[in-house]
């Protein structure tokens, strides 16, 4: 049957009709171990049933009002977000994407109501992703991604991702703030070498500028912190949440210090759907598991045990797995084969994974996997290892 879609995505010939935990269920009755997590988005897996339970019962009541009305679920999400990390503010959106816009005019509009409205360019890395918006594409600035769609917006200028003098020789009169992944997702896995986050603090102090943090793939537990940006001890102005925020319902949020976010005003910023009852329901209930006492501890610890048995998986496979990088449940593998044919041998294992940038395959399993399943994802990685190795003998 020929799909009505845009034909946008290379998908694998690959469909889930159940899902529970860190499993997912074939159409043709497979059962997969998901350590892709809808790219980060599965925060607590498939089917957890306090999630269940709070979609169903907001479905029950009003699914939408628009933002012309008070919304409690909202604010009450709101408030658990600004306990839980250093903003103040925060603007619902629906998608990363727009968790980082949000950011960005956010930016801009402090800049301007300080009276200074040339301050409008962000600082920003090569290796990025910050969505696939015309501003988020050139905050990006993959000439993938921007080829075809006109001149890139305006704003951007790009530095060597950890390269703090390149950083210091961009900033100018115009620069209104610096916007990086702590670790970069799509770019490879990739976490900013130590001190950096910090030095980039101490230079936006100095000249005045906001610092910004894109935690769309980081935030919410998945480096064994709330925000990745924890580790380093740094404290941003401003930060963008999505993808496990709401546990596979869509949903992301623009968080902002008081001070950063004073120029977003009646009328400065809007969204129809972002922040609705039905979306804020299942994100407070993400939060009921996250915030819980010693679940992102949790988080922790796994990343630890499993980083030791993706090291042992090197150790064994060094012409297959070059390096392997990562925090928390946030693990790249940089591998000496084409990055797809890793994928495409771990799916023969019945084992879901990520492919990135820099010919990494990312393994973003849900943050309530067991130790149990830990172990068998790497016997499955193991025996992709192994395939691959059988398939280079026999060329």
């Amino acid at each position: 049957m020929v799909s009505a879609l845009f034909p946008t995505y290379a998908r694998a010939d690959l469909a889930f009709e159940r899902g529970e935990g860190a499993w997912l269920t074939a159409s043709d009755g497979e059962r997969y171990l998901d350590f892709g997590a809808g790219v980060a988005v599965n925060s607590l897996g498939h089917g957890h049933p306090h999630l269940v339970g709070a979609l169903t019962a907001a479905a029950a009541k009003p699914w939408h009002v628009s933002n012309l009305f008070q919304i409690p679920e909202a604010e009450r999400l709101a408030r658990r977000l600004v306990q839980a990390t250093f903003a103040d503010l925060v603007f619902f959106t629906n998608s990363g994407a727009e968790a980082v816009e949000c950011a960005i005019k956010t930016a801009r509009k402090f800049h301007a109501v300080e009276g200074r409205p040339e301050r409008y360019r962000l600082i920003t890395f090569e290796g990025a992703f910050h969505g696939r918006t015309l501003a988020t594409i050139a905050a990006g600035g993959n000439p993938k991604y921007l080829d075809g769609f006109g001149p890139p917006t305006d704003g951007f200028d790009q530095a060597p991702y950890g390269d703090l003098e390149a950083v210091r020789a961009l900033v100018g009169p115009q620069t209104a703030g610096v916007l990086l992944e702590p670790i970069q997702g799509e770019g490879g896995v990739r976490a900013a070498p130590p001190r950096f986050l910090a030095g980039l603090r101490e230079l936006c102090d100095a000249h005045g500028l906001l610092l910004i943090v894109d935690e769309v793939q980081t935030g919410i537990g998945r480096t064994g912190r709330f925000l990745a940006v924890e580790h380093s001890g740094v404290t941003p102005d401003i930060a963008a949440l999505a993808k496990g925020i709401g546990g596979g319902f869509p949903l992301g949020a623009c968080l902002a210090t008081a001070e950063a976010g004073k120029g977003m005003t009646v009328g400065a910023h809007g969204s129809t759907y972002g922040g609705n009852p039905l979306a804020t329901a299942v994100g407070n209930a993400v939060l009921d598991v996250v915030l819980e006492p010693g679940f992102v501890e949790r988080v922790a610890g796994l990343g630890v045990l499993f980083r030791q048995k993706l090291a042992e998986l090197e150790d064994r496979h060094s012409s297959i797995i070059e390096s392997v990088r990562g925090e928390g449940l946030m693990f790249g593998l940089k591998t000496r084969v084409p990055n797809g044919d890793f994928a495409a041998a771990a799916r023969e294992a019945k084992l879901l994974t990520i492919p990135a940038s820099d010919n990494v395959v990312r393994l973003l399993p849900p943050l309530i996997v067991g130790e149990n399943e830990l172990a068998e994802a790497a016997r499955r990685l193991d025996a992709a290892c192994v395939k691959l190795e059988s398939a280079g003998a026999a060329r």
